[in-house]
């Protein structure tokens, strides 16, 4: 294994376990694009790589389908898993976020969207923090006027607000945590630099090492991505670090995509057999033509 990529297994190691939010990073990157199903072996190959017992993927993926998370299928011995409804809707709005956020023209307008205290809140709430909104008082979310609002949160009430004075600048603030998320984004370019400048310069890499390069890029890369509301670039700092960072991420997941490809396509399996290739939106992630 590179020397960079092992600085980075090593550095998740000691941080608390985030097995089942690998596995969730796994399926939306890598299985959802090659028909969203796969044996539980070929899971469990990939955490040997990074040195996770097989133990404790096993515990993890019982602990997301009873969440709801996954669907377990049984076929003789073997198990398959793909995500279920509350996955997939949550890796769905989480893809367009990572991958291919839409660049807004921003009105100096923002849009308030008060929830309730009835049924479907909760769902509601975790939509439209998925979805990047800010939420500075309970029961109050906003985010820049134009922003496509979640179907969760269809019967919210709406207002507009404007954002060119005083209270307009306090309620940004206080809906976004820039400072935080702005580390968060140099914490994660210092971890993955060293990577991209091995890939950079044509190190070598095994297809084992190239698909736990990809899986670890985008797990360390959403937890970031997905604090950031993405604002349009007038309402952010002049040195925003996220521009930078995606232009990281994206660097390295191209150089290592075909490999990480070859990988799935030697390991990974479904009920049916080998996985399905991917279609055509795998290679246009991250701007790709």
């Amino acid at each position: 294994m590179p020397q960079p990529l092992a600085r980075i297994v090593e550095q998740l190691k000691r941080e608390p376990s985030r097995t089942g939010s690998i596995v969730i990073t796994v399926f939306g990157d890598a299985i959802v694009p090659r028909g969203g199903s796969v044996w539980l072996g070929t899971l469990l190959e990939f955490f040997k790589s990074i040195d996770i017992d097989s133990g404790v993927v096993r515990t993890a993926m019982s602990r997301l389908a009873a969440d709801g998370w996954l669907e377990r299928d049984k076929v003789g011995r073997n198990s398959f898993y793909r995500l279920a409804g509350k996955g997939r809707q949550t890796f769905d709005a989480a893809t367009r976020h990572i991958y291919d956020p839409q660049a807004s023209e921003w009105t100096g307008r923002f849009e308030l969207l008060l929830i309730g205290t009835g049924e479907g809140r909760d769902a509601a709430r975790e939509a439209l923090k998925n979805a990047g909104f800010g939420n500075p008082l309970p029961g109050v979310w906003v985010a820049p006027s134009g922003v496509p609002i979640p179907e969760e949160a269809a019967s919210a009430i709406r207002l507009e607000v404007s954002a060119e004075d005083d209270s307009g600048r306090r309620l940004l603030s206080e809906s976004w945590p820039l400072d935080r998320t702005a580390d968060a984004y140099l914490k994660f370019m210092k971890t993955f630099e060293p990577l991209r400048g091995w890939v950079g310069r044509g190190g070598r890499m095994s297809d084992i090492d190239a698909f736990t390069a990809r899986i670890l890029l985008i797990h360390h890369y959403r937890r970031v991505v997905l604090r950031d509301p993405l604002l349009p670039t007038a309402l952010l700092p002049a040195d925003w670090p996220g521009r930078a960072a995606r232009v990281l991420c994206a660097e390295i997941y191209r150089g290592v995509l075909a490999a990480s490809e070859r990988w799935l396509d030697r390991n990974g399996t479904n009920p049916a057999g080998p996985l399905p290739a991917a279609g055509k939106e795998l290679a246009r992630r991250f701007g790709n033509p």
